[in-house]
C-alpha cells in the first residue's frame, strides 16, 4: 500500500478511462476529506506522521497544484466533507465531534458548524442540495450512526437512522436525492456492501449492491447520475455505478497508484 502521496488526478465521469495526472498538492498525506462546488475542489485536514490542519484547492477544469485555502479548527485525519455547492462541511476525525465549515469560493480558515452525534473517525459524508449526512465511523469500535445536518443552518448534528453494518473506513457519495455509502472495515472483515439512503427521508437504509472487493479507504465522487468509487488499501481500481439504480458496481479504469485514504470531489 501507498500512503503519503501528493498526487492529483482525474478522470471524467462519463467517460471509462484511467485516471490522468492533474497536478499535485502541497504536501504528501493520507486519510483527508474534500468537497466541491461547480468549480472549486477543497482538500482538508489528512495524516503524514501526524494529523494535519491544511486546506487546499484547485479550480477543477484547470490542470495544476493546489493552493492554500486556510486551515481547519484543528489537527485532524480520517475527516469526512461533503457540501451543497456553497458551503463545505469537515465533520468529525482524529476522534472528534465537531463540524467545521466554508464557504467554497473563499479562502479562509473553518468557523465553527456544530457537533456530530457522536465523535469519531474514520466516517464518511454526503449531501444534496440542502442536506449533508455523516454516516459510519469508528470510536472504540466501528459505528453504524447516521446524522445529518442542514448545511446552511449551523447547528448540532440530527440522527438520521443507522447502516446496516456497524463499518469505518466506508465512502460515500451522492446525487440530487440519493446517498449511498460502500465499503469499509466492521472490525472483522473488509465489505464490499454498499447500501443508500434517500437524503431527505430519515430512518430508511436499503441495500444497493456490492463493490468489487471489501476494502476501506476508498473515495468517492458523483456526478447527477453516476458514482465512482477509487483507490483504497493496496488497490488503484476505480469502479462505478448509477445512482438510481441498485446493483453491484461495474469497472471504470485504475488510478496511476495504490493510494490508501483517498479524498475525492466532483463539480
Amino acid at each position: 500500500m501507498t500512503y503519503y502521496l501528493s498526487t492529483i488526478q482525474y478522470i471524467t465521469i462519463q467517460v471509462l478511462s484511467d485516471a490522468v495526472n492533474f497536478g499535485s498538492l502541497t504536501n504528501p498525506k493520507s486519510k483527508s476529506a474534500a468537497c466541491a462546488d461547480f468549480t472549486r475542489g477543497v482538500f482538508g485536514g489528512g495524516y503524514n506522521n501526524g494529523s494535519v490542519s491544511v486546506m487546499e484547492y484547485i479550480t477543477i477544469q484547470v490542470f495544476g497544484n493546489a493552493i492554500d485555502f486556510g486551515d481547519l479548527s484543528s489537527n485532524k485525519s480520517e475527516i469526512a466533507s461533503c457540501a451543497d455547492h456553497i458551503r463545505g462541511l469537515f465533520g468529525g476525525g482524529s476522534s472528534l465531534n465537531t463540524v467545521d465549515y466554508i464557504t467554497i469560493q473563499t479562502t479562509s480558515n473553518t468557523l465553527d458548524f456544530g457537533d456530530l452525534t457522536v465523535a469519531r473517525q474514520a466516517l464518511a459524508a454526503c449531501a444534496d442540495s440542502s442536506r449533508g449526512v455523516f454516516g459510519g465511523g469508528f470510536t472504540t469500535a466501528s459505528v453504524n450512526t447516521l446524522d445529518y445536518v442542514t448545511i446552511q443552518t449551523t447547528s448540532n448534528a440530527t440522527d438520521f437512522g443507522d447502516l446496516r453494518v456497524s463499518t469505518n473506513g466506508l465512502s460515500s457519495c451522492a446525487d440530487s436525492t440519493r446517498g449511498v455509502f460502500g465499503g469499509g472495515w466492521t472490525g472483522s472483515v473488509y465489505t464490499s456492501l454498499i447500501e443508500y439512503i434517500t437524503i431527505q427521508t430519515t430512518g430508511t437504509v436499503t441495500d444497493f449492491g456490492y463493490l468489487s472487493s471489501g476494502i476501506n479507504g476508498k473515495g468517492a465522487c458523483a456526478d447527477v447520475t453516476r458514482g465512482v468509487f477509487a483507490g483504497g488499501v493496496a488497490q488503484n481500481y476505480i469502479e462505478y455505478i448509477t445512482l438510481q439504480t441498485t446493483g453491484n458496481t461495474t469497472g471504470f479504469g485504475y488510478l496511476l497508484n495504490k493510494p490508501e485514504g483517498v479524498a475525492a470531489c466532483s463539480a
